[in-house]
C-alpha cells in the first residue's frame, strides 16, 4: 500500500550507474581468477554485487581474441557484474557489445583557454645612471576544466560520460550510442542516440543539437523517449531541451539574424 494514495504507482527516472574499474593486464581467466582470490583472500562475500568496468588499457590485445564468456563468468563468480569495457580495440568492440557490454569512450576534459593578462608596461628610466627594471608580467590564472570535447562520432554501443562538466560533441551521435553529462550537452551534429544531461541532479542543465533526432533524452532523471520519432516540426532541426517543472520542453533554436 502506498504512503501517498494520490501518487502514481511508479516513477521511472534515468540515473547513472556507479561502477568499479577492473584494470586488466592479463586476459587469461585462470590467471585473473588466481589474482582475484589473492585480493579477496578467498572470501566469497568480499564484493557485494558491484557493477564493474573492464579496463583493457594495460593488456596486450594484439592477438585479437578475448574469451568474453569465461571472463564475464569469472567476475560474476566473485559477485562482480561486468557492464562495460574500456580501452578495447575497435575490432573487439562488436564482440563486447554482443556479450551485453557497453563500450565506454574515454576522453579527458579539455580546459577552456584562459585569458593571459598583458604584461605591464616597462617604466621609463629614472634620472639615475641605471634604468628601472621592467615589471614582470603577472602569471596566468590556472584554467579549470569545464567541458569535455569529443571530436569523433559516437558509435552505437559506445557510452561517453562527462563527469562534473558539460559535454561538447563535434560529430554525430549515432543510434544506440549514449552520451551523459553532469552539466549540459551540446551536439554540433545530428543527435540520434541517447542523451542524458544533469546526470548528478542538475535541473538547470540543457541538451542542444544542430539536428535533434534522439532515441531518448533525460535531464536530472526526467526522461522522454521517441520510439515513433520526434514531431515533424522539430525533427532534424536545431533545438534545445530543458526541464520545466517535471516535464521536458523541446524548443527550436531560431536562426541567427
Amino acid at each position: 500500500m502506498s504512503k501517498n494514495p494520490s501518487a502514481k504507482p511508479i516513477d521511472i527516472k534515468i540515473s547513472t550507474v556507479v561502477a568499479v574499474s577492473a584494470i586488466l593486464r592479463e586476459t587469461d581467466p585462470a590467471v585473473l581468477g588466481a589474482a582475484i582470490r589473492e585480493v579477496t583472500g578467498g572470501d566469497p562475500e568480499y564484493f557485494e554485487g558491484e557493477f564493474v568496468v573492464l579496463d583493457f588499457g594495460d593488456a596486450d590485445l594484439s592477438g585479437g581474441a578475448v574469451d568474453w564468456e569465461a571472463l564475464i563468468a569469472l567476475f560474476r563468480s566473485h559477485r562482480l557484474n561486468p557492464v562495460a569495457v574500456r580501452h578495447v580495440p575497435a575490432a573487439l568492440e562488436a564482440q563486447a557489445i554482443a556479450h551485453g557490454l557497453t563500450v565506454e569512450v574515454v576522453a579527458k576534459p579539455r580546459p577552456e583557454t584562459a585569458a593571459v593578462p598583458a604584461a605591464a608596461p616597462v617604466p621609463a628610466p629614472a634620472p639615475a645612471p641605471v634604468p628601472a627594471p621592467a615589471q614582470a608580467a603577472p602569471a596566468a590564472p590556472a584554467a579549470t576544466p569545464s567541458s569535455m570535447i569529443i571530436d569523433t562520432p559516437v558509435r552505437g554501443g559506445q557510452r561517453v560520460y562527462a563527469r562534473g562538466c558539460d559535454l561538447v560533441v563535434m560529430a554525430a551521435v549515432n543510434p544506440g550510442a549514449e552520451i551523459i553529462a553532469d552539466g549540459s550537452i551540446h551536439v554540433y551534429a545530428p543527435l540520434r542516440g541517447r542523451a542524458l544531461a544533469g546526470a548528478s541532479g542538475n535541473t538547470e542543465a540543457r541538451i542542444f543539437a544542430l539536428a535533434m533526432e534522439p532515441e531518448l533524452v533525460s535531464i536530472a532523471g526526467m526522461y522522454r523517449t521517441f520510439e515513433g520519432g520526434m514531431p515533424k516540426e522539430q525533427a532534424g532541426k536545431p533545438a534545445q531541451i530543458r526541464l520545466i517543472g517535471d516535464k521536458l520542453d523541446i524548443g527550436l533554436i531560431p536562426p541567427a539574424r
